[in-house]
């Protein structure tokens, strides 16, 4: 039985006050069927309606409070025997001075276990009702709180994968600025332009935020132009986008940490010019991305060796996405491939 758990309190409370009317109605009508005029009939139908209302939102106050534990319900069952007693014999006290009469005195006594187990079953309803409400929305809650958790936790983790890759990257463009402040001093000037330009880029960046194809192409050639500065002639770029995926989105800063592992694996393990290939594409709901660099399998190991760079990615696609399927590698002919699946959302 589902209880929907974000019903406002001033709609719980109509919704009792109604419901007691309605009892009220009900009770009154059947006392004048017994042949008793409506003013004795209202009378009882009034204090034993109040009587129950109060027990009522007795016991549904002391549920929102306390919950039993699984298999422990016997304590419920005898504060609703409790309530529904005091109901009765509260009646049964009570009325005799507001409505008179040897018939109808007569007919309270009688009616008395009637009474009782009535209120036994309308405080009972109330009692499962209440602890129904009552854990579905604890249960919300706790589920709420866990996703938060859950929540900080990735943002940690992914603000963590973030911070070890950047130092990396800067580690090695300051190294490569110091090496051509000496004898290429323009060159090392527009290095750290260009390096300027890329860290703004990279601060305003969330890694959660999804961004347009060409917008991470554009900040990706800002990399690129930093590392053609380190290398020069000997690295060279393709890349191709229609304009279809040019729309699609993906995570920021995605291809940076793969275009690097190529470079790595391409310029400092092979001699002479290296092209790294960068292709993207749509395949139905997914934007399809693919890096290729050429390696040396004498001195370096592709399959094995990913780096932090493609772990990084990896482990990032799965806080991101919850899926370990999204990125793939391939070393064939001397050529290393890495495929990343972006869904479509």
């Amino acid at each position: 039985m589902a209880i929907p758990t974000n019903i406002s309190t001033s709609r719980l409370y109509a919704g009792f006050i109604t419901c007691g009317l309605i009892w009220a109605g009900l009770h009154t009508y059947v006392i004048h069927s017994f042949g008793f005029i409506w003013y004795i009939a209202s009378t009882d139908g009034l204090v034993c309606t109040i009587l129950l209302a109060s027990a009522c939102w007795l016991i549904n106050n002391n549920l929102r409070y306390y919950q039993p534990e699984k298999g422990n319900y016997l304590n419920i069952l005898i504060w609703i025997a409790a309530l529904a007693t005091i109901c009765a014999f509260g009646s049964r006290w009570v009325l005799p001075f507001l409505a008179t009469g040897p018939a109808y005195t007569s007919f309270l006594s009688n009616s008395l276990i009637i009474r009782l187990f009535t209120n036994f079953l309308a405080i009972g309803w109330m009692a499962m009702i209440s602890m129904l409400y009552y854990t579905q929305l604890d249960q919300k809650e706790n589920e709420k709180r866990k996703t938060e958790a859950e929540q900080l936790a990735r943002d940690a983790e992914l603000y963590n994968l973030r911070q070890q890759l950047q130092p990396h990257f800067l580690f090695n463009s300051l190294n490569s600025i110091n090496a051509l402040i000496g004898f290429k001093p323009d060159e090392a000037r527009r290095m750290i332009h260009q390096l300027s330009d890329f860290l703004r880029g990279t601060l305003k960046k969330d890694d959660q935020q999804q961004v347009p194809l060409t917008e991470e192409l554009t900040h990706l050639n800002l990399y690129l132009d930093i590392e053609k500065v380190r290398f020069g002639h000997r690295l060279q770029t393709e890349i191709s986008c229609d304009e279809k995926s040019g729309q699609a989105v993906l995570p920021s800063m995605l291809l940076q940490p793969i275009v690097e592992n190529a470079i790595k694996f391409g310029l400092y393990d092979t001699i002479g010019d290296v092209v790294v290939s960068i292709r993207a594409e749509m395949d139905g709901n997914y934007l399809v991305m693919m890096v290729q660099n050429p390696y040396d399998p004498q001195t370096s190991r592709p399959r094995k060796g990913t780096g932090f760079g493609l772990r990084g990615v990896q482990r990032r696609l799965y806080l991101l996405f919850a899926r370990n399927d999204l990125m793939e590698t391939h070393a064939n002919d001397n050529i290393f491939t890495t495929i990343i699946k972006v869904p479509q959302l």
